[in-house]
């Protein structure tokens, strides 16, 4: 019989329920280790996954239009001139587009009757904006009241500082691009839970006020933020503007995968004048959440290799006492006339059903498991909602992950029952009949 062979499995499994104390204790122990698996791969996608929109929806898409405009050479101004015509090369030439927003960029003092803080700004016209909405969790005001020009949303942590609330009159004071200061009053609308290290420093007003701020037309803006259905295209789709933005008589800087902010100091020292479009892609403009997200997957990896490892030996060892205890019976069946190779086949296909039927299980554990934390809404540490940019603990089970924590744990098991059955195999009949203990 090989392992293929239908009564080979009716063995197996009536092995394995003869012993079912052992079975038990050993599917109990691979049911809980996969269960762990699944929650922590769930927990690790989950805080990925955060990670990257709240990144991707508050500070970059997943690919910017971004530039620098030089009235001097000595001078540059992180905007884009003329950005509707590049929405609509956008617009046609994009395949899988999900939608495109612009926003302003500023960096300017906010000044309220108790105190002031410097904030990066960012100018949005919310009625344009599905992923922002999705992402901010508002705790007072009104999102819909961006709309008004002197509109302004800051985080709690912010309107801690400041001391304020939702209908307080602040005032921006920054240089304009043009080099002369400019202040502008702004009321607060909206105030929205705090979204980690992103919330320390961003804020977001009408995009129409900053223009005022700044001084600046209706064509222009700091950069259109691409968000795509399928991100597997990010580089084509980057590549295929720079085609398009190119043949449509636009000039285009050197790629360089840095934030916009470190090219302020190259730009300068360039003798151009006019206006230069910079296409980046997320990776570039927050390359501190891939260092975070880096870390995460390493630590990920580490934990299920240190898993499998203690299973593996756990197995290992379990396997060899089992075949300690039938050495008469594998004496019996060696006997009777059961080929070597069939021994072998029986203990690794037991192996296989073991791991499956313990990985099955675990699943099941594991869901459980995720569901009751997500439902749970478990507030994460300060310390951790800095970082991971969420307030609460997200988990988010994934269909792939399920299957490898399946497929990988059974193999790992299957293949670990291979030593202990070829051990099997090579008994003699006579010496294993006549084994006593």
């Amino acid at each position: 019989m090989t392992i293929f062979d239908p009564m080979m499995w009716l063995i197996a499994f009536r092995s394995l329920f003869q012993h079912r104390i052992r079975t038990s204790l050993l599917g109990g122990a691979i049911a809980v280790v996969t269960a762990l698996l699944v929650a922590l791969a769930g927990i690790y996608v989950g805080m990925k996954e955060t990670l990257l929109v709240s990144a991707t929806t508050l500070m970059s898409g997943h690919v910017n239009v971004a530039g620098f405009y030089k009235s001097t050479a000595s001078s540059s101004s992180p905007v884009v001139t003329q950005y509707k015509q590049l929405m609509e090369i956008v617009r046609r030439d994009v395949k899988d587009l999900d939608y495109v927003v612009q926003r302003g960029r500023g960096w300017a003092k906010l000044i309220s009757d108790s105190g002031s803080m410097q904030v990066g700004i960012g100018g949005i016209d919310i009625a344009n904006e599905p992923g922002f909405l999705k992402v901010v969790n508002l705790k007072s005001g009104s999102l819909d009241d961006l709309k008004r020009p002197d509109g302004l949303l800051l985080f709690e942590e912010q309107a801690k500082k400041l001391d304020v609330k939702v209908g307080d009159r602040l005032t921006f004071s920054a240089p304009t691009y043009k080099g002369t200061n400019n202040t502008i009053d702004v009321t607060v609308v909206a105030i929205a839970g705090n979204i980690g290290m992103l919330s320390s420093w961003n804020t977001f007003m009408n995009d129409q006020g900053l223009r005022k701020l700044y001084q600046l037309n209706d064509e222009t803006t700091g950069a259109l933020q691409i968000y795509l259905k399928d991100l597997s295209k990010l580089r084509p789709v980057q590549e295929g503007l720079r085609k398009s933005f190119a043949e449509a008589g636009f000039e285009l800087l050197d790629n360089d995968p840095r934030p916009f902010w470190m090219k302020f100091d190259g730009v300068n020292r360039e003798s151009w004048t006019g206006q230069k479009l910079d296409i980046t892609n997320w990776e570039d403009e927050t390359a501190f959440v891939q260092w975070f997200v880096t870390i995460l997957t390493v630590a990920a990896t580490t934990l299920i290799f240190v898993l499998t490892v203690i299973i593996g030996v756990g197995i290992m060892n379990v396997m060899w006492i089992s075949i300690r205890e039938r050495t008469r019976e594998i004496g019996t069946l060696r006997a009777v006339g059961m080929q070597r190779r069939s021994v072998l086949a029986m203990f690794v296909t037991e192996g296989f059903l073991l791991g499956l039927m313990g990985t099955g299980l675990g699943v099941l554990i594991g869901g459980a498991l995720t569901a009751a934390l997500n439902a749970a809404a478990i507030q994460l540490p300060k310390g951790a909602q800095l970082v991971l940019m969420s307030e609460k603990l997200i988990v988010t089970p994934t269909p792939g992950w399920i299957v490898f924590a399946i497929g990988f744990i059974t193999g790992a098991i299957t293949l670990i029952s291979i030593i202990p059955s070829f051990r099997a195999a090579r008994l003699k009949p006579v010496t294993a009949m006549s084994h006593v203990g």
